[in-house]
């Protein structure tokens, strides 16, 4: 299975890769976000080991389940033949109805197909009120093209 675009990414297929990977991520299909990886992708997520697509999905089901209304934005940091480098954001509440955006760091490597062979995530919470929040596209969605990245404000 290919996954286009492939590598070694130029500016623009880096940039096309990052907004594809944030709209899967936006969508909150455990399932359909699997299928960007390798079937035995290697992932640290904070301080969690994950390897292969099963346990992407599973992760990413308990994710979804704990962090409601989850909107994200992911830009390029950086790029150099089969990597890729992001900085995002995303916005959730939990059950209780406390909102928090998220920020973080996220390094990628792709096979030749195209496929994200591993992915090493850190990220920190931090606790906002509902009145700075930044993020109100209708969820789950694709950010609307209108809605500017995080080079306008990263903070």
């Amino acid at each position: 299975m290919s996954r286009p675009p492939l590598p070694p990414f130029t500016r623009e297929t880096a940039v096309q890769k990052v907004r594809m990977a944030e709209d899967a991520w936006n969508s909150r299909d455990p399932a359909r976000v699997s299928l960007a990886y390798t079937p035995d992708s290697r992932w640290r997520n904070r301080a969690e080991f994950l390897q292969g697509r099963d346990a992407i999905v599973e992760f990413l089901t308990r994710k979804w389940t704990k962090e409601h209304e989850y909107r994200l934005i992911k830009d390029l940091w950086a790029f150099d033949g089969r990597f890729i480098a992001v900085r995002f954001q995303y916005e959730w509440r939990d059950d209780s109805g406390l909102w928090y955006r998220s920020y973080g760091n996220e390094q990628w490597e792709f096979d030749d197909d195209g496929l994200m062979r591993r992915r090493e995530a850190s990220i920190n919470d931090v606790a906002i009120s509902e009145s700075d929040r930044r993020f109100h596209w209708p969820a789950p969605g694709p950010r609307p093209d209108d809605v500017p990245g995080l080079a306008a404000e990263p903070f």
